[in-house]
């Protein structure tokens, strides 16, 4: 099952019911959870991500990606000592953005490897490595692309309606071409691990998140944060960066990064044009630092 209409959530709600732990709508991008009244679904003022008990938006939210892929996906997550299957089914035929999802507790049914599985070991360590693997760089530990397209929309649909600033930072490794040509790509993965190091002793992973965006480039959400507050961040974390060496045979390479911020505030900015924007703002400062006057 791909999508689902809204006439037959209404003729198949009972039956979900008997299969499964728990079953809610939801609206995956203003995170709240749906109630279904005359044949509508209306927006409540409950969380969705209220449910896994820590205040905080899911880091692998299937469901804002089901409804953006128009697809039907599953994951498994760790609530408390159990294992929950969640699968996420976009509802088609509505006003608001919809997705249903169903909850099945698997923690005595599915067995992966060796282990205790009376004390979940085993699921639970692959449950979370699986969803880390979804949306974790490997070599930096930060974010990766696919979860700034999960993740911004809906900071921008919070911001929006609380009238709270949002600052996004597009972020570039000066050099980074001439020192995996000179030196090899053993230093150009270790100047990439060394910035994202810096840049995660800045952010907290609720309002500020950073991700590697590609090759030498990353993205730093900023929520609550008008530009100048930002800027403070920013420049700490461009200070930090000079401050590091990258030892090689040939000689101790000094990194330095560029940067743009791009702030939300009073008027609704998409993320596309968000990060387009902020983009912008970092190319003019590196033609600044290195054309200047030119």
């Amino acid at each position: 099952m791909d999508r689902i209409t809204l006439n037959e959530i209404k003729e198949k709600l009972d039956f979900f019911h008997k299969m499964f732990d728990a079953v809610r709508l939801i609206d995956p991008l203003h995170k709240k959870v749906l109630e279904y009244r005359d044949s509508g679904m209306i927006s409540t003022k409950v969380i969705c991500y209220d449910y896994w008990g820590d205040n905080r938006i899911c880091d692998n939210c299937i469901s804002i990606r089901s409804y953006q892929e128009d697809r039907s996906l599953v994951k498994m997550e760790k609530f408390k000592e159990s294992i929950i299957l969640v699968t996420a089914i976009p509802i088609t035929n509505v006003e608001l953005p919809a997705v249903l999802e169903l909850f099945k507790n698997v923690t005595d049914t599915m067995f992966v490897g060796d282990g205790d599985y009376t004390k979940n070991e085993m699921l639970t360590k692959y449950a979370r490595e699986i969803n880390n693997a979804i949306i974790k760089d490997p070599l930096t530990l930060l974010f990766n692309r696919r979860y700034i397209n999960e993740r911004l929309p809906a900071d921008i649909v919070e911001a929006t309606l609380t009238g709270n600033p949002l600052s996004v930072s597009f972020v570039d490794l000066d050099n980074f071409k001439a020192i995996n040509d000179s030196y090899g790509h053993e230093a150009g993965d270790q100047a990439i691990r060394s910035v994202g190091e810096v840049i995660l002793n800045y952010i907290d992973g609720r309002k500020t998140w950073a991700a590697r965006y590609g090759g030498d480039e990353f993205l730093i959400c900023l929520g609550g944060m008008r530009a100048d507050k930002a800027e403070q961040i920013m420049l700490k974390i461009q200070n930090d960066v000079g401050k590091i060496g990258i030892s090689t045979d040939k000689e101790n390479i000094r990194l330095s990064l560029t940067f743009g911020i791009r702030t939300m505030e009073d008027t609704p900015i998409t993320a596309t044009e968000l990060i387009r924007e902020a983009d912008k703002e970092m190319y003019l400062a590196k033609k600044r630092k290195y054309h200047y006057g030119s």
